[in-house]
């Protein structure tokens, strides 16, 4: 599954399926500029960029 990582608060939000760009399930990126929101698989960016999970997007995720 892919998400969005938000390179500048390091946390990895679910992709809104179906949506163009960057787009989010909870809705906190889209505020953010592109330039620091990333698409990556969510596994990828917690195991390699130690992002954390967005609480809202996510049940083990730890809060926004």
């Amino acid at each position: 599954m892919n998400g969005v990582l938000n390179e500048t608060t390091n946390k990895i939000h679910r992709h809104e399926s179906g949506r163009s760009d960057f787009q989010t399930t909870c809705g906190a990126t889209s505020h953010v500029a592109h330039d620091d929101l990333r698409l990556v698989p969510v596994e990828r960016a917690v195991s390699d960029a130690d992002a954390n999970r967005c609480g809202r997007c996510f049940d083990d995720g730890g809060g926004y």
